[in-house]
């Protein structure tokens, strides 16, 4: 199955996995290049020494292209974009902010960069700053978002740039596949039904929760971590949409974000702060910030229900736990022959109609 963003990365198939802060690991970007798709490692929650030993384990993993996911505006990204750059990542995914000068290093070295967007002026902005291709996320993704479903987005942003286009949110299948190249996109990003594979570590609690839950069971809100996300409907969820400014929380697990990642006060505070401008976040998103990068880990490493796990629409139409080879080979084969029959239907059409 060759399309543009085959082309363009040097990959089999065009299933990419989407780059989860503490979800997407060295072994699942591996094992997702290896099965012929595009593993990217999610770089964001690393300190600058801990994303480099995992880019070398990826590397140590696979021959195939990979890349890396970073968000520009969280604290700390500059020293994580230099470790990137100098690491010469083959494929860079970059999310929240402006990448124009990491474009360019990135070009120098022979590599590409994938922007991740949500709203139409983004990805204008992304075509034109020299992004090689643009991951458009949609309402159903787990991902930050807007509030444009991808049946709308995909197409919409097809007919106002010319770079390939990923779809994210929603796809999860061979038939979603298919639906995504009709839109107009070149391949799709895939976060929640990767979560769902063999390789992934995502505690084994919260891979039974996602078996179970339907295509309602997810709340979207912008009180995880100060943005608009999806995540799958808790007692805990439930409760965070109500919760007032969590003051006193926000500043213990800043502490605690501040000595994981080996940031500097003012480091940690100017991340913060920058994020929050950029997003027009009040007080109350700004404090959000740390309580959800704390509450994500302790759902998917813990298990913990008290924590939050990110989850896109498309968990209720996955009921299985395969490896990143049998998923990725079952949607090919199924977009294969969804879109044969949409030809043949359309060759019939045309033959009823003369």
């Amino acid at each position: 199955m060759e399309t543009r963003i085959t082309e363009l990365l040097g990959i089999k198939y065009p299933i990419i996995l989407a780059g989860m802060s503490y979800v997407t690991t060295p072994e699942l970007a591996a094992a997702v290049s290896n099965a012929g798709g595009l593993g990217i490692l999610g770089g964001s929650p690393y300190t600058a020494e801990g994303l480099e030993a995992a880019i070398k384990e990826v590397r140590s993993l696979t021959d195939k292209p990979f890349g890396v996911n970073i968000t520009l505006l969280i604290p700390g990204a500059t020293d994580l974009v230099d470790t990137i750059l100098e690491a010469k990542v083959p494929v860079v995914n970059y999310a929240l902010g402006k990448a124009t000068e990491i474009i360019k290093a990135v070009h120098q070295y022979g590599g590409k960069v994938i922007a991740t967007v949500a709203l139409e002026r983004h990805a204008k902005r992304s075509e034109q700053d020299g992004a090689d291709a643009i991951i458009v996320t949609g309402y159903e993704a787990a991902a930050h978002a807007g509030n444009v479903s991808s049946l709308v987005l995909l197409p919409t942003i097809a007919n106002q740039v010319k770079v390939p286009i990923i779809g994210a949110g929603g796809f999860c299948d061979g038939r979603t596949l298919a639906a995504a190249l009709i839109l107009g996109a070149d391949g799709i990003s895939m976060g929640t039904r990767f979560a769902l594979t063999k390789e992934c570590i995502l505690h084994q609690n919260y891979k039974q929760l996602l078996l179970r839950a339907g295509v309602e069971d997810t709340i979207f809100s912008d009180r995880f971590d100060g943005l608009l996300s999806r995540a799958l409907k808790t007692k805990k969820t439930e409760s965070v949409v109500q919760r007032r400014l969590p003051l006193i929380e926000s500043l213990s697990n800043a502490l605690r974000l501040k000595r994981e990642l080996k940031l500097s006060l003012w480091e940690l505070v100017r991340g913060v702060f920058r994020m929050g401008k950029t997003q027009k976040l009040g007080l109350s998103g700004l404090a959000l910030i740390p309580v959800g990068m704390v509450e994500f880990r302790r759902a998917i490493i813990s298990g913990d229900e008290d924590g939050i796990m990110l989850a896109g629409q498309d968990c209720g139409r996955i009921d299985d736990i395969p490896t990143c080879a049998e998923l990725i080979e079952r949607i090919v084969a199924e977009a294969e022959e969804v879109l044969k029959g949409v030809r043949v239907k359309t060759i019939r059409n045309e033959q009823a109609k003369a």
